[in-house]
């Protein structure tokens, strides 16, 4: 009956519809950056910004002709120098030929701009990560990071179409 109801608590009233606002307000912004980390070429809620980071350190090593830096990015393996055997199949030396000699755009690299990534591969958020980098200003190269153990790859397995290329 009308008599049993509790009394109005306009306290406990006010919390809960600024609880019910405030929830609303987060998945409204989550929602936005999911999308828009997508759509900016990031990935979903910009999950894809660690990759390019990364990659973006191996270039600035690679244009500071700090080759044994790069070298360690590259294997995601700081301390490299400790085991170099580990990676005795593609050692620093070839490592260095390939990035300056011989390297991706035929020239020294000098310059490089992080353009976009895609998450590539199997998995639910796949195995790893396509960047695409835009070297010493018109040249496209396409790097995989591998998520499993954050080693980079040279050619990745895939190019992504974006920009000019539409």
């Amino acid at each position: 009956m009308l008599i049993d109801a509790p009394a109005y608590d306009e306290k406990s009233e006010k919390l809960k519809m600024n609880l019910l606002i405030g929830t609303g307000v987060l998945v409204a912004l989550l929602v936005v950056l999911a999308f828009a980390g997508f759509i900016l070429g990031h990935g979903w809620l910009f999950t894809n910004l660690g990759a390019e980071h990364n990659v973006n350190n191996f270039f600035k090593a690679i244009e500071a002709k700090q080759y044994a830096k790069a070298y360690g990015i590259y294997y995601n393996d700081a301390d490299w120098q400790q085991h170099p055997g580990k990676y005795s199949n593609y050692p620093l030396e070839r490592f260095t030929e390939d990035w300056t000699t011989e390297s991706p755009v035929n020239a020294p690299i000098t310059e490089h701009h992080v353009d976009i990534s895609k998450t590539d591969g199997s998995g639910m958020f796949g195995s790893g990560i396509i960047v695409a980098v835009r070297v010493n200003g018109t040249h496209k190269i396409f790097m995989f990071q591998n998520r499993a153990d954050g080693t980079l790859v040279y050619p990745a397995m895939h190019v992504l179409q974006y920009g000019d290329d539409r």
